[in-house]
C-alpha cells in the first residue's frame, strides 16, 4: 500500500490494529504504535486485513514511548517494513543520526516503505533549533517530522513558521506542538504544509499529549479546508 505525502495523511493512532474499520471513514492512514501493544506486534501486521496502509512506529521511552533502547526494537521495525501494506516507517531523528539504525532506512525503501524521520521535544519548543532540526529531519527522511512542546502561543507560531518556510522544499515535513496550548497547531499546521495529522480513534488512548479525537480532528481540518 502506498501513501503520497505530498497531500495531508490523517493517520489515525492506535496501538491496537482491530481500531482500522472504525478509522476507514475519516482517516488516510493507521499508524501502529508497536510499542504500545498488548502482545506480539508482528504477528498482529501479519494478521492485519485491514482497508488503510500503516505507518508503523516502534517509539523509544525517551522520545514519548515505551521500547526500550536496543537493537531488538530496530530489528522489529526493520520486520515491519516487510509488510507490503506497512506503506512507512518512523523512526527518530537521534537514532539516525547517531548511526544506530544500522540499514533500517535503506532495508525500508527496499520494500518499498518510505521513512519518516522525526524528533520530538515534550519539554519545550527550541525556537532556535527548529530549522535545524526539520532541516536534519528532511535530510535523512521522505518526511521531516517535528513535535515539540509549546510554552506559550509564540512558540506554536515559531513552529508554523518553520513549517511554512519548509513546506516548499523537496522533503515533506509533519508538524506539531503538543500540549495544551498548542492544541490547536494540529488543526492550523496543515494550512501551512504539514503534511501528516494525527489522532486517536479513541480519545482515552490518545498517543501523545494534546491530540484530538480523531472525530473532532478531521471534522475541525475540514472545516478550515
Amino acid at each position: 500500500m502506498d501513501l503520497d505525502f505530498r497531500s495531508l495523511v490523517l493517520a489515525a493512532a492506535t496501538p491496537d490494529l482491530a481500531d482500522e474499520p472504525a478509522a476507514r471513514e475519516r482517516a488516510d492512514a493507521v499508524e501502529f504504535r508497536m510499542d504500545l501493544a498488548e502482545g506480539d506486534p508482528l504477528a498482529a501486521l501479519d494478521d492485519y486485513d485491514g482497508e488503510l496502509p500503516v505507518v508503523a512506529t516502534n517509539r523509544t521511552e525517551r522520545e514519548g514511548g515505551e521500547a526500550a533502547h536496543d537493537t531488538e526494537r530496530l530489528d522489529t521495525l526493520r520486520q515491519a517494513a516487510e509488510f507490503d501494506h506497512v506503506a512507512a516507517v518512523d523512526i527518530e531523528l537521534v537514532t539516525v543520526t547517531n548511526g544506530e539504525d544500522g540499514d533500517l532506512l535503506t532495508h525500508a525503501r527496499a520494500n518499498d516503505a518510505q521513512a519518516i524521520v522525526s524528533k520530538h521535544d515534550f519539554e519545550h519548543t527550541p525556537r532556535e533549533r527548529l530549522s535545524e532540526l526539520l532541516g536534519r529531519a528532511c535530510e535523512y527522511g521522505d518526511v521531516g517530522k517535528l513535535a515539540v512542546t509549546a510554552q506559550d502561543p509564540g512558540d506554536v507560531l515559531a513552529l508554523l513558521k518553520a513549517t511554512h518556510h519548509f513546506c516548499s522544499g523537496d522533503t515533506p515535513v509533519a508538524t506539531m506542538a503538543m500540549g495544551e496550548i498548542g492544541r490547536h497547531s494540529r488543526v492550523v499546521a496543515p494550512l501551512y504544509g504539514s503534511r501528516i495529522a494525527y489522532a486517536p480513534v479513541d480519545p482515552e488512548r490518545a498517543t501523545a499529549p494534546g491530540q484530538y479525537d480523531l472525530a473532532t480532528l478531521a471534522d475541525l481540518i475540514e472545516r478550515l479546508e
